[in-house]
């Protein structure tokens, strides 16, 4: 936390810090009617369809914040969110932000998280129209709901996958998840140590897939531009493995998909390989890679296949044939979900 200028959230009460928080905020959307400032936002809706999401993460939990800046935090607790509209097809539009804040910190960690909130609004288009701030005895606690639109016709729901469809996914997996591996090797490695001095030479790019993720929107322009319009889609947050297993189980077909052919970045194979782990193993169940997860029909095969960052790794079967992984020596391995299970006891 901010040691040096620092002033303390008492200084203002849950008002004044309110105020100090948003004063700034511009609206961007014509449907915010009204945003902070009142008992509730006005938003305004003409013929489409509202969706809504909502993610709480709390500290030691989902983030650390001993590797994790505050800007950053702001950021991605943002992106989370209109990753999971994007991935109903939707536009995100709105943002309500709730936090729950104990007395280490002080007004300009805030500001700090806000910039890294409002910087990831700014470039997708969303307004802030609210929220709630309380005391907390445990850290940090961050709520967030984000309010997004889209024609009834063109949502995307994840039981709509069809036998012979083919899977595709964007960009690349497991990187956020090595870079996650890599964050607590170093932690463990300075701990109680006032000096902190890490090595991450050559290894940003894994740091920025887990500190500073994105949402997939161009992804969902571009299947708009190509009028490619998938039978069910997710964002990877919890694993290739878990999310393909919802959509088959809502959509009540099987699947198989092929090792070779999951998209994996050279730096998260050396990693894989410096931790002595399976560099598929990590793709499959690593999570929080907030790529795009998606089935097509057959015949959209040519055009899928010429766009850049999309590739496919696999089909839709019949739901008796379960879901499977084939490996690179042609043997079959039925998945399973290894997502993180917030749960599960320790």
């Amino acid at each position: 936390m901010q040691e040096n200028n620092r002033t303390e959230i008492s200084t203002l009460g849950e008002f004044g810090l309110i105020k100090h928080l948003t004063e700034n905020i511009k609206l961007q959307n014509p449907e915010t009617k009204y945003g902070v400032g009142d008992d509730a936002a006005v938003l305004e809706f003409n013929n489409q369809q509202t969706l809504v999401t909502t993610d709480l993460l709390m500290e030691g939990v989902h983030f650390d914040l001993v590797y994790t800046p505050m800007k950053h935090l702001g950021y991605k607790s943002a992106i989370v969110n209109f990753s999971d509209i994007y991935a109903m097809n939707g536009t995100p539009k709105q943002i309500t932000v709730s936090l729950a804040v104990s007395k280490r910190f002080c007004i300009e960690d805030l500001e700090q998280f806000y910039e890294g909130l409002q910087l990831a609004c700014q470039l997708h288009g969303v307004d802030i129209v609210g929220g709630d701030t309380t005391s907390s005895v445990t850290g940090l606690a961050i709520s967030i709901t984000c309010i997004g639109v889209a024609d009834k016709e063109q949502v995307i729901y994840r039981n709509g996958a069809k036998e012979t469809d083919l899977i595709c996914v964007s960009g690349d997996l497991g990187a956020a998840y090595m870079g996650l591996q890599l964050l607590e090797r170093e932690k463990a490695v300075f701990e109680g140590e006032k000096e902190i001095n890490p090595d991450f030479a050559g290894k940003e790019y894994l740091l920025e897939r887990q500190l500073k993720p994105e949402a997939r929107k161009d992804i969902i322009e571009i299947l708009a531009k190509e009028n490619i319009h998938p039978t069910s889609m997710m964002d990877i947050s919890d694993g290739l493995s878990s999310e393909l297993m919802h959509i088959c189980k809502q959509s009540n077909v099987g699947c198989r998909i092929y090792e070779d052919r999951i998209p994996i970045d050279y730096q998260t194979a050396v990693m894989a390989e410096e931790f002595n782990m399976n560099v598929t193993t990590c793709a499959l169940n690593g999570g929080e890679d907030y790529e795009l997860l998606f089935t097509v029909p057959l015949t959209e095969h040519e055009k899928i296949s010429t766009i850049k960052g999309v590739k496919v790794i696999g089909h839709i079967t019949k739901p008796e044939l379960k879901c499977g992984l084939i490996t690179r020596d042609g043997q079959e391995f039925e998945l399973k979900a290894q997502g993180w299970n917030p749960l599960q006891e320790k």
